[in-house]
Formats: structure tokens, sequence, C-alpha cells
């Protein structure tokens, strides 16, 4: 994680890239080349993933992995990826999605971000998290012999997608499985997943899952 950390640099000193246009390009390269590749997807929860299977379903046989070590408590957990598989049960789509079942590993979690714990949100103890669950995608997309992965993070508003991306870019080229580059809140991609949401009554949480997010919620710093 030092790599990151270390090839990480502030918005205000590296030029923006458009990850949106780098998405638009691949999906109009596989079209062209009439392939329909197989992409792991991770999941943060079914509403976020919402519009993302929507889109990509059009141009990817799609597998979700709901890995999530983060969630507090484990009620909360499971009731996340109850609402994840609903989802995909009953959401239509161009081509199939299928779940991906993943253990349930919080201890993971604490020992990732162990001494972080007091960072702010949107600091270095969410960049940890990300990367966690990023390299068991990659690594889960690797077994499986999937030709892309991704996650869903990027359609918050509140989660800073050039970070997103470049620790999926990172990961990807250590595990040695292609990332899918995407900023999915452009293009109304994030007003659209809370159109969907309502659509299929899903339930939409108000805090980003761990622990320390629902302790700065109640402090108003979340």
């Amino acid at each position: 994680m030092h790599g990151l950390r270390a090839n990480y640099e502030s918005e205000q000193q590296i030029m923006k890239i458009n990850y949106q246009k780098r998405l638009d390009q691949t999906i109009a390269e596989l079209t062209e080349e009439g392939k329909v590749p197989t992409l792991l997807l991770h999941s943060c929860c079914g509403p976020c993933s919402t519009y993302v299977l929507e889109y990509l379903s059009q141009h990817f046989r799609i597998y979700v992995l709901y890995y999530n070590p983060n969630i507090y408590p484990k009620e909360e957990y499971f009731f996340r990826e109850a609402e994840q598989k609903k989802l995909i049960d009953t959401l239509e789509t161009i081509h199939p999605v299928t779940f991906l079942a993943a253990k349930y590993q919080p201890e993971r979690y604490y020992e990732a971000v162990k001494g972080h714990e007091k960072d702010p949100e949107g600091g270095e103890r969410c960049a940890l998290c990300f990367a966690l669950r990023l390299r068991e995608a990659a690594r889960a997309a690797k077994e499986h012999g999937f030709d892309y992965f991704t996650t869903t993070l990027s359609i918050s508003p509140h989660k800073n997608a050039q970070r997103l991306n470049e620790i999926g870019e990172q990961i990807g080229k250590e595990e040695g499985v292609l990332y899918l580059y995407a900023d999915f809140k452009k293009k109304g991609g994030f007003l659209r997943s809370v159109e969907l949401t309502k659509e299929h009554g899903m339930y939409r949480q108000d805090y980003c899952g761990c622990v320390f997010s629902t302790r700065d919620s109640k402090n108003g710093t979340g």
C-alpha cells in the first residue's frame, strides 16, 4: 500500500483524467470488434450497482462480487447483501448478470486500516479500504479468468474517482488483470441510480458502511 500512497498526489498537482471518456473508448473498441467480454464488478451495495448494471450489461457479461468487509454491523452487511441479490434477480439486463458470494471478513478491514482509525472520511483510511476491496476483486477476476474488473464505488459523489482509478490501475498491473476505468457518476449516472433505487423499492443506506463513518455521521463530520 506504500506504493499506492507514494504514487498518489493531490488533485491540485495533477491533471484530472476523464475516466468516463476512457470507458466510452473501451466500449467503442469492443463494439467494433463484436466482443462481449466478461467483467468482475465489485459492488459496494445494491443501490450503487443499479445504474452500473443497467449500463454495463449492454456490453459485458457481468459477475457481481459483493465483498465489503468494512461494513458494520454484521446485520447491516447481510441486509445489504440480500438487497444486492434481489436486484440481480429483478433487474432487466441485456447480457446475463451473476452473483458471486464472498465471505464477511471484518478482521481484514480492521487490520488494513490499523493506525488510521481517526482519519477523516475520504482520507487515507478510505484509500486503504478501496485497495483492500479492489485487490480482492482483481484476484477473483484472475481466478475465474475474467477479462476485466472494476468497482461501483465511483458512482458516489463522495468518492474520489481519480484516486479509485489510480488504485484500480495499479492493482490490476500487480495482479495481472485489466482494470476497467470508469467514473459512473458521469452522464447522469448517480441520478439514474437514485431513480432505479426508488423503482425497485430498495433500501438506501445513509452512511458509507464502516463503524467510523457511523461515528462521523453522528458527529456531523461525515
